[in-house]
């Protein structure tokens, strides 16, 4: 029996509430008897995310101006093109996934892409939303650089877990100033990333994650694919894909190969990053 049905009967038995299955069959109702329905998996499920996202209350949220240092979205930057950027990419990951939370691959083309850009700002476009959460890994073993959100140079992190069996997940999970987004840095560097990635330990972690907390949505910020092989060991882990392409500075044919070189059932997409805008005063001239 859950929690909260253990709750729900104390209070039948403190307040003569009577407990009864949803698809019962009406019966008789002493006088002064009042009736709440049993508790579904479903909502004892929205329950317990919301017990958790509770829980992850930020200790030290940064504000605008650091959010902004940092070239990270916030919801107080409103109708601006990047934040309704990255809210289009969340609704195509959510209509994909049905609602559900789902393991999110970003990688990029090259290094230059700014596939750790991408991914941080989609995290937070996730945690916009009071009742989802997002946990962000970064997976560039080789070249990490989400710890620097956490201006430390080094912290525990992914490498720590998988190579120590007696560690718990949740040494390995940081705040990083922002509502409902944790982060997993990389730890320590390795130069053989793929072996940590095959591990049945890795594999575990996400399943772990997922399986823990259903509002969770999470995001690896994986090597560029031209860089490392362990993009295709990371895209074997996930459910979805979303490829980051530098705007300008790559051929329709490496573009072309990139995709080839992904699952095509995974593959969400493909984003063009530093893509440029219209100088300012052209805009202000189309407004008179």
């Amino acid at each position: 029996m859950s929690k909260i049905e253990k709750a729900l009967n104390r209070a039948a038995t403190e307040r003569r509430l009577a407990l009864v299955p949803a698809d019962a069959k009406r019966v008789p109702i002493a006088e002064g008897q009042n009736i709440v329905p049993t508790v579904s998996p479903e909502i004892e499920s929205r329950a317990r995310a919301s017990a958790a996202i509770a829980l992850m209350r930020e200790p030290s949220p940064k504000d605008a101006a650091e959010l902004a240092a940092k070239r990270i979205i916030f919801p107080e930057m409103g109708e601006n093109s990047t934040v309704k950027a990255f809210r289009e990419i969340r609704t195509k990951v959510l209509q994909a996934s049905n609602g559900r939370n789902c393991v999110l691959m970003v990688t990029a083309l090259d290094g230059q892409s700014g596939s750790t850009f991408v991914a941080l700002n989609l995290s937070s476009a996730f945690a916009f939303d009071e009742g989802k959460t997002a946990l962000l890994f970064d997976c560039n073993l080789r070249n990490p650089k989400l710890h620097l959100l956490l201006n430390q140079k080094s912290l525990t992190g992914l490498t720590d877990y998988l190579e120590n069996p007696e560690m718990d997940l949740a040494e390995i999970i940081h705040p990083v100033g922002i509502e409902r987004l944790r982060v997993v840095p990389a730890g320590g560097r390795r130069e053989i990333p793929g072996e940590y990635f095959t591990s049945a330990r890795m594999k575990g972690v996400l399943d772990t994650v997922r399986a823990r907390y259903p509002e969770r949505f999470i995001i690896l910020d994986s090597p560029p694919m031209t860089e490392s092989a362990d993009t295709q060991i990371l895209a074997e882990l996930c459910d979805y894909i979303v490829l980051v392409v530098p705007y300008g500075t790559v051929t329709h044919t490496q573009i072309d190969n990139g995709i080839k070189a992904l699952d095509k059932k995974k593959l969400l997409g493909v984003v063009f990053n530093n893509e440029p805008q219209l100088p300012q005063f052209r805009k202000q001239r189309e407004r008179r």
